[in-house]
């Protein structure tokens, strides 16, 4: 059975003949010398007082009622001129008059050439008009109306014409005095010219003629078509709110002109294009769906092999290497995208890129013979073979159910939702607030579409940014939109991995609900990703516990971080990669003593019994010492009963170390640590070990000279080394230094200011 994209297909493909009942536009003027009968040459624009003459010289106009032709001002009020009063001519006027008559010609639909034969020069002065009427057949061969504006200061006398139960609205005037309006329709359109209201109108009046014998051109009646289209359609839209819906999410219709990005729309489509753009444009509108044209682009790239009748020797030896040389070997990457984006009514849209697949071509095979617009081929490189990249470029015809518009964004992925999401919160925000405006609807629907296709990001301890699950979650919070914010919450936060900087829109997250329920969110997150996340589960346990939160409610959560609080770092790898967790740092131990200090005094000294028991994990000089440092500075600090056990162990781990005699080095033998044992490290060793040499010289190759330095800088030897180039081989010079003692010194000092700031109680 045919799908929707190719029945789709089929009916577009009946629709060749471009054009309408009327055509409009407007171009530069081309200035032309004009000239009436007792007037004289015309200034343009038009000057009052010369219209004043225009209508000195002209007669009222006439209209005709079956076989008579009258006046009557309640009927047709307008002042005319015939043409054999009027000369026009201008070295340029015949070019424009000719590319004005074939631009009219094209919008009528009419493939073959025509001629524009002048009829007369209309004055409309205020109040002037022409009530609903037909033309008839003033010339043989004539089978529509030209009419072209020329520059004059007036408002209103738009043109209305009217063909089988549609109207179109023309306004025929130009801001611009530089440029002249135009619009054609069928004679047999029935049309109507508004009052005028204020300033004087003047039109020249022209019938298009067909320049070849036959039938009479008529408007394209693609009516047929267009109730196909509108009932395939109809039954499309309708059809995906049933659950066992398949059909594709959008249509895909390529078009067989070639267009760039800056000149696409619907207004610069040629031919058949710009027929199946009318037809499916007037369709969709009783279809219930949104048409667009964008630009499609595939870009394919993978492995390319040499052609059987090359041999690699043939590119060596040139200068470059040519497509002919390569075949297409396996395609490893492809993007299909679709970006651009217009509205038939010529405005843009801000879709961003969004993805397309075979089952939204119309037809499936619609793409079958593309040739590329861009293809290169590289040449192997070391360990890689060759390769190749190429473009393909089209433009389309693009559809879907107006109820699935968000459905069809979301294909776009995050990158393309989330902003889309964020003005919409933007605007709703900045308006009357009202969870029940449209603005909310329909950010709250397309939240719904995005997390029922999330696709979960993988966690990375040095995340510096938001997670796109926290910039959701911050969207939905500003919206009040707890139903999502619990779904994120559940599905994206709480299930495995999230960083410090995600804490704070979390913690503004769970302002949106009772204590109780919040309590509840907050131990749910912190016991999923403590073991990955201790860190971030720690600030986001102290940031609650800083905003007032009832301390009863937190003591789940509390007591969730104490049970998984760090030991064994070997236990460690077996919950995750190393990759994945995050580092214990000081500031785990600040959040976590000052937070469970604030809910429970017993789950703080607890969780010190914890840090001091594993010393490896929780190091007394990168981890305890740098985060009682930091507490004894925070306000009231000071009166914590865990502080004052973690200060205590501080400063019994100061004292032990103060007690150690420091003195500087009596001669110049050196700690050894070197660990290997091949001949230039012995050599190294017994360099160290002599108390009398300052200085050793080794001369090697480059290999031994590198291992050397190396083993001095892995086992932190006092000992500076720098290469000496002259001579075959090169020399390391190696001397000796008292870089350990430096360090013990620094040490020392900093272990005096810390047991001078510890020993005072705050």
């Amino acid at each position: 059975m045919p799908s929707i994209a190719d029945k789709l297909a089929a009916l577009l493909s009946n629709v060749r003949r471009p054009g309408d009942f009327y055509a409009k536009g407007v171009t530069e003027l081309r200035t032309p010398r004009l000239e009436v009968l007792g007037v004289g040459p015309l200034a343009l624009p038009l000057l009052a007082a010369q219209a004043e003459q225009l209508i000195n010289v002209a007669e009222r106009a006439p209209y005709g009622r079956g076989g008579e032709t009258l006046v009557d001002t309640t009927v047709r009020r307008t002042w005319q001129i015939g043409a054999d009063q009027i000369q026009i001519d201008g070295s340029q006027w015949a070019r424009m008059l000719t590319a004005i008559a074939a631009k009219a010609a094209q919008g009528l639909g009419v493939t073959e050439p025509v001629a524009a034969e002048l009829y007369k020069l209309l004055i409309y002065d205020e109040g002037s008009h022409f009530v609903s009427h037909r033309d008839t057949e003033k010339s043989p061969g004539m089978f529509a109306t030209l009419l072209i504006t020329l520059p004059s200061l007036h408002n209103g006398g738009d043109l209305l014409v009217r063909h089988k139960g549609r109207e179109v609205r023309l306004e025929m005037r130009c801001e611009d005095p530089s440029e002249v309006a135009f619009a054609a329709f069928y004679a047999d359109c029935v049309h109507e010219v508004l009052p005028v209201s204020s300033g004087y109108r003047m039109v020249l009046v022209y019938n298009l003629l067909r320049q070849g014998g036959g039938r009479a051109p008529g408007p394209p009646n693609h009516d047929e078509a267009q109730a196909g289209l509108e009932a395939l359609l109809l039954r499309w839209s309708t059809g995906k709110a049933a659950p066992d819906d398949d059909s594709p999410e959008k249509l895909v219709f390529p078009l067989e002109h070639a267009y760039t990005s800056a000149e696409l729309s619907f207004a610069t489509l040629k031919g058949a294009d710009a027929a199946a753009g009318a037809v499916l444009t007037a369709a969709v509108a009783r279809a219930g769906c949104d048409l667009h044209v964008a630009l499609l682009t595939i870009e394919e790239s993978g492995s390319a092999e040499y052609a059987a009748q090359m041999r690699p020797s043939r590119w060596r030896s040139g200068s470059g290497t040519y497509d002919e040389e390569f075949e297409i070997g396996e395609i490893l990457d492809s993007s299909r995208m679709l970006s651009g984006w217009a509205r038939p009514d010529g405005s843009s849209a801000s879709f961003g890129c969004l993805p397309f697949d075979d089952a939204e071509l119309c037809p499936a095979d619609a793409l079958a013979d593309m040739e590329p617009d861009e293809q290169h081929f590289q040449e192997a490189t070391g360990n890689e073979g060759a390769s190749f990249e190429r473009t393909y470029s089209r433009a389309a015809l693009v559809l879907w159910p107006q109820e699935r518009r968000l459905a069809v964004l979301n294909q776009g992925g995050l990158p393309v939702t989330l902003p889309y999401l964020g003005e919409l919160t933007r605007r709703w925000a900045a308006g009357d607030q009202d969870q029940e405006s449209p603005l909310w609807q329909e950010a709250h629907q397309l939240a719904g579409h995005m997390l029922r296709t999330w696709q979960k990001e993988p966690f990375y301890p040095r995340q510096v940014d938001e997670s796109s699950g926290a910039k959701m979650l911050g969207l939905m919070t500003r919206l009040r939109d707890t139903e999502h914010a619990e779904s994120i919450l559940a599905d994206i936060i709480a299930t495995g991995g999230h960083g410090k900087n995600d804490n704070e829109t979390v913690q503004l997250a769970l302002g949106l609900f009772a204590a109780p329920r919040a309590a509840k969110w907050l131990e749910t997150i912190v016991a999923a990703n403590v073991e990955i996340c201790p860190c971030s589960c720690a600030d986001l346990l102290a940031r609650r516990t800083r905003v007032g939160a009832i301390a009863d409610s937190l003591a789940k959560a509390g007591k969730a971080l104490l049970l998984a609080l760090p030991s064994d770092t070997a236990r460690l790898s077996q919950v995750a990669a190393p990759w994945q967790l995050q580092k214990i740092d000081a500031g785990f131990v600040v959040d976590s003593v000052s937070a469970l200090s604030r809910i429970d005094a017993a789950l703080a000294d607890s969780a010190v019994d914890h840090l001091l028991v594993w010393p490896k994990t929780f190091d007394m000089d990168a981890v305890i010492l740098p985060a009682v440092r930091q507490m004894v500075q925070q306000a009231g600090a000071g009166s914590m009963a865990a502080l004052d056990r973690l200060r205590a162990a501080c400063l019994n781990h100061l004292h032990a170390r103060v007690a150690i005699p420091l003195e500087a080095p009596v001669d110049w033998t050196r700690t050894s640590t070197t660990g290997c044992q091949c001949v230039s490290c012995r050599a190294l060793s017994r360099f160290l070990a002599d108390p009398e040499q300052q200085q050793w010289v080794f001369k090697a190759n480059e290999l031994d000279r590198q291992h050397v330095v190396d083993t001095v800088r892995s086992g932190r030897c006092d000992v500076d080394c720098k290469t000496d180039k002259r001579g075959r081989p090169y020399s390391l010079l190696c001397l000796k230094n008292q870089a350990s003692y430096e360090r013990c010194a620094a040490q020392r000092q900093q272990d005096l200011a810390d047991l001078a700031r510890l020993a005072v109680r705050g």
